[in-house]
Parts: structure tokens; C-alpha cells; sequence
């Protein structure tokens, strides 16, 4: 598409965006930094003991939450560093922001803006620089592909500015928490809940595009959406697509792989060929990664699968691996041996 081009601002800080607006309009994408945790520790070193040592927690705390979210890009990951957040224009209304956490689809123009999700918590700043550079960066809609807190963070900061849109089981995980015996889930404030839910499908009309949010259950989660935005031909998929990379399916709280691979097939016969496609991670993606990666949903869940019928165990699985044609898909979240896990444990689910 010609927008991975990009041009990246000197030093560290946010200031001026001249430079940065004048790219947008060309077609090109900014960078938003935060500094690096060289460059931390070296203000820190600088600082008056007492002062030191409640900055030192700080950002430990913060750099954990950070790690946990640095799930966009295809690893390895520098541990050293703060992964930059990278827009890019996708048409006059549609951006793309990407970088540590979950992808976001940003919708501005005349009526203000519109987020499909907002990265963590810890990263709010960052999208809030992002969204500066737009003439009105006033934040009116977010919508939530669903519960993650590397998609959801940001409600807590957002969610006081503008009403949150989203399945009803993502308000459902975010207002309860955690389910006895699962894995635990922070109990969301209410400020940061969606205070307009749906089941089914939603529509918006906002700054000249019809946009269109549509359940796809037992998928990734129990609530997951993809968002349309129909009049530019561009699609949010969220978490049903991991771009080049095996996904984390949450077995947990709804997700089922062979649900999830008949979603991702369907949506590959319904979508024109020409769709600009943002993943829940990864890079912006054509309508042949997507196919591509449901490729790789069939072909590793046949081969668990026939292992499975032969009465193998998980072990002997995990020994065995999959075809190294896949190797590439590993990465540091869902390395090889999570994936083999994620699909046992999903096929293991549906045997009589």
C-alpha cells in the first residue's frame, strides 16, 4: 500500500507537529516516542535519592505493563527499549496506529475522532500525542474489539472523555473480572466499562464513513468484533488476526480455534480484494495475509488434530512440533510450543 515509508522525528519527546501534519497529508506516517530506559536511568541517576528511589518504581512498574503489551510487531523484542507507536494514513479519515499493544484504528475528521481500541493503560499519553495532530482531535466514540487489556487499557484514561462501545461480554469480563478457577482478570473501574453494548451488529456514521461492528463469537474471546469502515474499504479486525504470527486464543474466557478458523474463512469470501486490513498485531495486512494466515489455522490444526486420533499424548506432540514451514510464525508471546498447547487443549475440547 506505500505506507510503510516512514519518517521518524529526532529525539525523544513529543513537541512542534508541523513537520509530522505536513507527512500525514502526504501519506506517510509519524513516529510517537517515549524516551528510552537507557535514557530513564540516566535521568534517574540525576535525580536526589529520595527522589531516585520513587522514580525507580515508577518505571519498573510501568516498563512490566509495557512488556507485558509489546505484542504488535513480530519479535525479537529489546528489552532495553520503549517501543515506538508509528501512524499511518490510510485514506482522509482512516489511520492506523501501531506499535506495543494492540493495534488502533483512529477515524478523524470534521466530527472529531474515533478509536477502535487504545493500547494499555500505561500507554495513553502516547495515543493522546497521536491523536494531537489531527485539526479536531476532540475524542467522540470508542469501540473495543474486546476485553484485553492491551486493546482496553486506555478506557481507564478515555473512557471519561467519550462513551465506550462493545459486545456485551466485554462489558461482562471488564465489570466482573475473573472467573473462579481462570485466569485472573483486574476488575475494570466504571469509567472504563462500555456503556453501550450489543450482540449482534452496530452501525455508526461519523465523519463521513458508515462504520459497521460485527460479533463474531467463540473466536479469540467470547466478545470479539471486527469494525468496517465501509466508505474507505478498510476493516479492524482486532485479535481475530494475528499478521504473520500464531495467536493467542483464549481458551478461557470463549475462544475455540476451529470456531475461530470458520470465522476467518468467511470473512476472507466477503472481503473485496482490494480491503486494507489492521490486525489485532502485526503489520498492516492485504487480503492475501489473511488467507495466509488461515492457511496456517487449517493446516496446524489438521496435523494436531490426526495426532490427537492416533491417540498421541501432548508430550509426544510437543516433541514431534509442527512443519517448519510455520517457524517463522513463532514468536515470543505464542512460540511453537504455546500454540501446540492452544490447539490440544481447543481440539481436545470438542471430542466426544
Amino acid at each position: 500500500f506505500g505506507l510503510r515509508k516512514t519518517h521518524a522525528k529526532t529525539g525523544s519527546t513529543i513537541g512542534g507537529h508541523a513537520n509530522e501534519d505536513t507527512e500525514l497529508r502526504r501519506g506517510r506516517s509519524v513516529v510517537i516516542s517515549l524516551p528510552t530506559t537507557n535514557q530513564i536511568k540516566a535521568n534517574i541517576r540525576q535525580m536526589p535519592r529520595a527522589k531516585k528511589a520513587t522514580h525507580i518504581g515508577f518505571i519498573t512498574n510501568a516498563l512490566i505493563a509495557i512488556g507485558c503489551g509489546l505484542l504488535a510487531t513480530k519479535p525479537t523484542i529489546a528489552t532495553s527499549e520503549i517501543a515506538d507507536l508509528q501512524l499511518f494514513p490510510l485514506s482522509d479519515t482512516v489511520y492506523m496506529l501501531e506499535g506495543g499493544g494492540g493495534n488502533v484504528a483512529i477515524c478523524a475528521g470534521d466530527d472529531g475522532v474515533l478509536l477502535v481500541d487504545n493500547k494499555l493503560n500505561s500507554m495513553a499519553d502516547q495515543v493522546r500525542a497521536a491523536l494531537s495532530h489531527f485539526d479536531n482531535p476532540e475524542l467522540k466514540y470508542i469501540l473495543n474489539t474486546h476485553f484485553h487489556g492491551d486493546h482496553t487499557g486506555g478506557n481507564r484514561v478515555f473512557g471519561s472523555e467519550a462513551p465506550i462501545i462493545a459486545h456485551a461480554n466485554v462489558r461482562k469480563r471488564l465489570a466482573t473480572g475473573a472467573e473462579f478457577g481462570k485466569r485472573f482478570i483486574e476488575t475494570a473501574p466504571d469509567t472504563a466499562l462500555p456503556v453501550l453494548t450489543f450482540e449482534s451488529a452496530l452501525t455508526l456514521h461519523f465523519n463521513g464513513e458508515e462504520i459497521k461492528a460485527s460479533h463474531f463469537p467463540h473466536a479469540h474471546t467470547d466478545g470479539d468484533i471486527a469494525v468496517f469502515f465501509t466508505t474507505s474499504g478498510i476493516v479492524h479486525l482486532g485479535d481475530l488476526f494475528f499478521n504473520g504470527l500464531f495467536p493467542f486464543v483464549d481458551l478461557e474466557y470463549g475462544g475455540d480455534v476451529e470456531s475461530l478458523t470458520r470465522h476467518v474463512g468467511g470473512l476472507i469470501d466477503e472481503l473485496p480484494a482490494e480491503t486494507k486490513i489492521i490486525p489485532g498485531h502485526g503489520p498492516l495486512a492485504t487480503l492475501d495475509d489473511l488467507k495466509n494466515y488461515h492457511r496456517m489455522l487449517v493446516e496446524t490444526s489438521a496435523a494436531i488434530r490426526e495426532r490427537i486420533a492416533a491417540g498421541k499424548s501432548l508430550d509426544q506432540i510437543r516433541t514431534e512440533g509442527l512443519d517448519s514451514k510455520w517457524k517463522a510464525w513463532n514468536w515470543a508471546f505464542v512460540p511453537t510450543r504455546r500454540w501446540i498447547d492452544i490447539l490440544y487443549w481447543s481440539l481436545m475440547s470438542t471430542q466426544p
